[in-house]
């Protein structure tokens, strides 16, 4: 195990609800030129910290774990503690496996902890989305809400943290979702209303979905090989929410009757921060508590899996 433990967390949505026949979006108005990304950042970061009762100086680091940067240059976890913690020296790095990032990041995170490099990290998640998803491709318009998170987590000698991790990436659905301009692909001055499509996201629903459902079950199965255990014997399974084919996951592998945390019809696809507002909105209502082995799990771009079997 390598140990860990949340100390704090917080997050936020976008502020219009957008009802759609599947369910609420949350976004916020389109502008060319924001904060909204940052804004939103700053607010779970501020909140986590009080919750925690620590200062900002008491963070030796801070990981952001998103989809979309605010811009090229720097990292967005520089742009950040710009805002949170100017002046303080805390190292920033950014972490991106688009919706898996958090999962990410805590592995990251907890191998930083174990070997005693940091005491305590920040990590940041949640996307921008509403600025980046097509009008004019149904199937993906409607799946998207913006969010912001923020998870402190630290060092422990309790027995708590990360029982196993796993990461895998099968490249034969890396063009299945994308935004193929605006980098040195397809740079920024190549774009115009007629590249515009280019610029913004793109997504094969189903070739997503065929893959996922061939590929998800193996990982599964190794995480639970790997622990001895079965899938009853896990308390709470919090999954990317990446649609409403989450009930198709749900019945292929024959859940327990609330097992698997679904809040996609209330919240949309949150993209990176998914798993981690999932995570904690399941802590608050009670759904998910203290000593309850958790497994994280997600897909993401590239196609990416993700697996964490977390002991809170």
């Amino acid at each position: 195990m390598r140990r860990m433990k949340i100390r704090s967390y917080a997050y936020t949505k976008g502020p219009d609800e957008i009802k759609f026949k599947d369910g609420s979006r949350w976004r916020h108005p389109y502008r060319a030129k924001n904060s909204y990304q940052l804004d939103m950042y700053e607010k779970v970061s501020q909140e986590a910290v009080e919750k925690a009762g620590i200062e900002m100086s008491d963070i030796d680091l801070i990981i952001v774990a998103s989809a979309g940067m605010v811009q090229m240059i720097p990292c967005t976890a520089a742009l950040l503690q710009e805002r949170i913690a100017p002046y303080s020296g805390i190292p920033c790095m950014d972490v991106n496996t688009t919706c898996t990032s958090f999962i990410t990041a805590l592995d990251v995170a907890s191998s930083f902890l174990v070997t005693e490099l940091y005491q305590r990290i920040l990590i940041v998640s949640g996307d921008l989305v509403s600025h980046f998803i097509n009008p004019n491709q149904e199937e993906s318009y409607r799946l998207f809400s913006d969010s912001g998170v923020a998870f402190i987590v630290e060092s422990t000698k309790e027995n708590k943290g990360i029982l196993y991790s796993k990461q895998e990436t099968w490249s034969e659905g890396a063009h299945t979702t994308e935004i193929r301009g605006g980098l040195t692909a397809y740079g920024p001055s190549l774009y115009s209303e007629d590249t515009k499509g280019d610029f913004l996201f793109d997504m094969d629903g189903k070739s997503v979905l065929m893959l996922t459902l061939k590929k998800l079950p193996k990982m599964l199965k190794e995480t639970l090989q790997h622990n001895n255990i079965q899938l009853h014997d896990i308390s709470k399974i919090v999954p990317h929410q990446a649609s409403r084919a989450l009930f198709i996951v749900e019945r292929q592998l024959k859940l327990k009757k609330g097992q698997l945390i679904n809040y996609f019809e209330k919240l949309g696809n949150m993209v990176s921060g998914s798993v981690p507002y999932t995570l904690g909105l399941a802590m608050d209502r009670g759904e998910i508590k203290e000593g309850d082995l958790v497994l994280l799990i997600g897909t993401a771009a590239g196609l990416t899996m993700n697996c964490m079997l977390i002991q809170l």
